[in-house]
């Protein structure tokens, strides 16, 4: 047994985390989050989309000691990953999420510096049980961080904190020792602002500190697998993986400090991206340029899914045989139906060729009638500029 007292052993917790590297850490008891019942409203309300791992654990994410048994505190731990400011895209170039811009996956480099952690908690409390979660263990990060003093709910759900912004990517210790707990963060600092509402795109929050994931921009181009809903294209821009819209706009955010972790720095090929050349890339290649990096989670089919609408939203007509290469010869359903929209959206003789062509061809149902709804959408053709071969210059 340790002769410090609670609060001697928590001090030295805390240094230890901030010597490894993080820019904030907080302890706070092991209780059932005060977010849990918000959770279980949400998930019934269906807003969590696909995202079925969420509701195959509801009942866990009410107790610590689903994830470690006999948990009594948790380590709070916070990364700080701003980098650099955007470089701004050309057309046919995709955005990507901050956090994936180094093109290493923070599960990766925070559940190492948490393990080291973990270790100085052990070496400083040699009875102690420890176990880290990086937001894959049915755990309310978030609400645990508030309850460590790290910060509050902004009005996009974010973690807001007053010094170091909403750039931060959190980590756990769970720790089977009781420790002396902080103070939680109880008052919200947003006041009237709106701005993480006003900007997003998609309507994706249904109330301040809401959203539903369903029509959330990192949602439909990380975590669903299938087709993108029609009225989400158009607003998805030129965003390929992710979005930080909500977080661009926040004004806590603009004198946030540059973290100079060297996990977190961009590689310049991974922002922006050219969404073009993603077509040229096979399976192997992709995972080979890609193979530490988050912008693999969508796999093939849903990044090129995005990229073909960024190519649809960019209104160059010069992707055209691009994405008409996609539509005729990608075997994955999604793809062909995301080049067929896109092709739909740039308009032009080749492209309603190149629709017209596979039309004749096509098998997927839902592919077939992307492909008819997007020569619906073109314009009627004047007779000198019907596709040669063609023997109706109707629609269909």
């Amino acid at each position: 047994m340790t002769n410090l007292s609670r609060t001697e052993a928590s001090d030295q917790i805390k240094q230890s985390a901030l010597q490894i590297g993080f820019e904030l850490v907080g302890i706070a008891p092991a209780v059932q989050p005060s977010g849990y019942s918000h959770l279980l409203d949400w998930l019934d309300k269906g807003y969590a989309g696909e995202m079925g791992y969420i509701e195959r654990r509801r009942e866990a994410y009410s107790d610590p000691s689903f994830v470690q048994q006999q948990t009594r505190s948790l380590v709070v731990c916070a990364w700080n990953y701003r980098s650099q400011e955007p470089v701004p895209t050309e057309p046919t170039e995709g955005r990507v999420a901050r956090y994936a811009w180094s093109g290493i996956d923070y599960h990766d480099y925070l559940r190492d510096r948490l393990q080291q952690l973990a270790e100085q908690i052990r070496n400083t409390l040699p009875e102690a049980r420890t176990r880290c979660a990086v937001d894959t263990a049915p755990l309310l990060e978030r609400d645990f961080a508030r309850l460590a003093g790290l910060g509050w709910f902004g009005k996009n759900t974010m973690l807001i904190n007053k010094r170091k912004g909403s750039w931060l990517l959190l980590g756990v210790v769970l720790v089977d020792q009781e420790l002396a707990y902080d103070k939680p963060h109880e008052t919200d600092h947003c006041g009237t602002c709106t701005r993480c509402l006003d900007v997003c795109p998609t309507d994706a929050f249904t109330e301040p500190g809401e959203l539903d994931a369903r029509k959330c921009i990192s949602y439909l181009t990380i975590e669903l697998k299938d087709s993108i809903p029609t009225e989400f294209r158009a607003p998805m821009g030129d965003w390929l993986f992710g979005c930080d819209l909500c977080q661009d706009v926040c004004p806590w955010n603009n004198k946030s400090p540059i973290s100079t972790n060297t996990e977190v720095q961009p590689r310049i090929d991974l922002n922006p991206i050219s969404a073009t050349e993603l077509f040229e890339l096979s399976e192997s290649d992709l995972k080979a340029k890609l193979k530490t990096s988050p912008l693999l989670r969508p796999g093939r089919a849903g990044l090129l899914r995005n990229a073909a609408i960024v190519l649809g939203n960019s209104g160059d007509p010069h992707v055209v045989p691009v994405l008409s290469k996609a539509l005729h010869n990608e075997e994955t359903p999604v793809i062909r139906t995301a080049a067929a929209w896109a092709l739909g959206e740039l308009g032009g003789t080749e492209a309603r060729q190149a629709l017209q062509e596979q039309c004749e061809v096509e098998e997927n149902q839902e592919v077939r009638s992307e492909i008819e709804e997007a020569i619906r959408r073109l314009p009627r053709p004047q007779k000198d500029d019907a596709i040669p071969g063609s023997n109706s210059t109707s629609d269909l």
